[in-house]
């Protein structure tokens, strides 16, 4: 290659960690604004946004589900991808420092895309869920809580799980990237391998924020300043610095909130 060749290819390796970036904003600012659009749309009636949503429980059609389910992934995405950013362009990173030494990683995409897919699954399980609910009453048309006593439990058991083993471990992994890759063989050459690893890790991330997903049962699915509030305190939990004091505290006040429904539900 010409030294002309090659001082390009450097330009553009060194503008990666840009690039990545960018590309990461793009994917938040459409998600965002696809998620805006349609909590405007929840407040036509439903006829006019292509739904069938009658008072009372119905059979969804497919394409309600598949409606549902992509409304879902993108919500998800909108609130998990800054999360996830810190990761991904760690991947980025090691990826220019290893096609530097002419040992190129697997391309970014491929680590990023395994993250996102870990959050379509957890998509597909919410639709389902709120499908459950529906049929069981639970949900007003407007997609949220309509019982005190459910969203009381809840709240319960999201702010019960705050304080498990199982959220500490989750959140450890999440909080420390570099550290969950080199403990998970590494970083990876392979397409196949890097798209797995970024899998594993979307997992753990699904598994740390699983819980604080559930409250949009509560404040509504599309209610956007409910949306607003948890991708923000996900996102404060994962790169603040505040050991588990962060996560705990709120645990505190969702049990305490939610207790308090459940009192006053049965009295």
């Amino acid at each position: 290659m010409s030294a002309t060749g090659d001082s390009l290819l450097e330009a553009a390796l060194r503008r990666d960690r840009r690039i990545v970036a960018a590309c990461l904003a793009a994917v938040t600012v459409l998600a965002w604004g696809y998620t805006l659009w349609l909590a405007s749309a929840m407040q036509m009636p439903a006829t006019a946004a292509g739904l069938t949503m009658t008072p009372g429980p119905h059979q969804w059609n497919p394409p309600e589900f598949v409606y549902m389910f992509v409304m879902w992934t993108v919500m998800m995405l909108g609130m998990m991808v800054p999360s996830a950013a810190p990761m991904i362009l760690i991947y980025a990173r090691v990826g220019r420092q290893a096609a530097q030494r002419s040992a190129p990683l697997a391309a970014t995409g491929f680590f990023a895309g395994g993250y996102l897919l870990a959050w379509v699954l957890f998509s597909l399980l919410a639709t389902a869920g709120q499908w459950g609910l529906e049929q069981a009453l639970l949900l007003t048309p407007m997609m949220a809580s309509a019982s005190t006593a459910f969203s009381g439990l809840v709240l319960a058991a999201a702010g019960l799980f705050q304080w498990t083993p199982a959220k500490d471990a989750c959140l450890r992994h999440c909080q420390a990237p570099l550290a969950f890759i080199q403990r998970h063989g590494g970083f990876r050459r392979e397409p196949a391998g890097s798209l797995a690893l970024g899998f594993h890790h979307g997992l753990y991330c699904v598994g740390c924020c699983w819980a604080l997903m559930a409250l949009l049962f509560v404040g509504g699915v599309m209610n956007v300043l409910v949306i607003a509030a948890i991708a923000a305190f996900v996102l404060a939990e994962k790169v603040i610095p505040a050991g588990r004091w962060l996560p705990r505290l709120a645990g505190t006040a969702l049990g305490v909130t939610g207790g308090w429904l459940l009192l006053g539900a049965l009295v």
